[in-house]
């Protein structure tokens, strides 16, 4: 299946974006500050550890991003990953292009650097679609143009602002899914949405089962037709749940193992095409 990329892109907003740029400086790192518009919070300390590593052993690869703030001084507009790692790195210099950009075209390039890279999460896109709005009065149509994607995936990525804060955490921790946190939002009352996502945890619901819950939550369904959280017998063996465990970390979704007598099968769960399509590239990268 063909990856559909994002509709502009960075080509699109950085002039010579994807090919050479004789506009390459070297900049001390010392002088250029944060992107006070990043979406990213967190970033992957594994492969961040990898990517020290790959920079003291060759130097930055590919140059960062920058604009000018005044007085000899430069702030990062895409490039935080290797930013942080040349200064973790030792380096006291860094390639680098210039460019002019406003405060929204900045917050519009390190979003998407971010999601091409998918080095950002559900809350942290919906986070920076709110600034887009917010502080940009960009309308939701506008955001899905700009960045190649659908008003309705914008619409429901912005709703998931709206679940409570501790339902917020467990998503940006990954103890539940994109999917699940979707499913939530379906119980208009926060109260119950606690109880069902209380439920869909320590139950280790499936985004089905837990959508079931919520409509039984709702009185559109009885208890009866809510399928068990898992079937008796199924990954009880303790190296069955590791791998579950570390192939879930790995792909950032739910991942199942059914053992049967002489067969079984792996459950990848995915939420849309565009999530289908990241799954499908890390498994071709394993």
């Amino acid at each position: 299946m063909e990856k559909k990329g994002l509709g502009r892109g960075l080509g699109a907003l950085i002039p010579g974006a994807g090919r050479e740029d004789r506009s390459i400086v070297e900049l001390p790192v010392e002088r250029i500050s944060a992107n006070p518009y990043q979406p990213r919070k967190a970033i992957d300390d594994g492969k961040f550890e990898e990517l020290v590593r790959s920079v003291r052993l060759h130097g930055i690869l590919q140059p960062i991003i920058v604009r000018s703030s005044g007085a000899d001084g430069y702030e990062l507009v895409a490039g935080e990953r290797r930013l942080r790692a040349a200064e973790k790195a030792g380096l006291t210099r860094i390639p680098a292009v210039v460019k002019e950009f406003t405060n929204e075209q900045s917050l519009e390039v390190a979003l998407i650097e971010n999601l091409q890279r998918e080095d950002i999460g559900p809350l942290e896109a919906a986070g920076a679609y709110r600034r887009l709005v917010d502080e940009f009065g960009l309308t939701q149509d506008e955001i899905a143009f700009r960045l190649g994607k659908s008003r309705p995936s914008i619409a429901n990525t912005l709703r998931l602002l709206n679940l409570p804060e501790e339902i917020q955490r467990s998503l940006s921790s990954g103890e539940i899914s994109e999917g699940h946190a979707r499913a939530l939002l379906g119980v208009s009352d926060g109260e119950r949405q606690r109880k069902v996502w209380r439920s869909a945890v320590d139950g280790g619901l499936t985004v089905r089962q837990t959508e079931r819950l919520c409509r039984e939550s709702s009185g559109n369904v009885s208890r009866e037709t809510l399928p068990d959280a898992e079937p008796p017998g199924v990954s009880q063996d303790p190296n069955i749940v590791a791998t579950e465990a570390e192939l879930r970390q790995l792909l950032g979704t739910k991942v199942s193992i059914r053992i049967g007598r002489d067969r079984g099968r792996i459950e990848i769960e995915f939420y849309s095409e565009d999530d289908l399509n990241r799954i499908l590239g890390l498994l071709g990268a394993i």
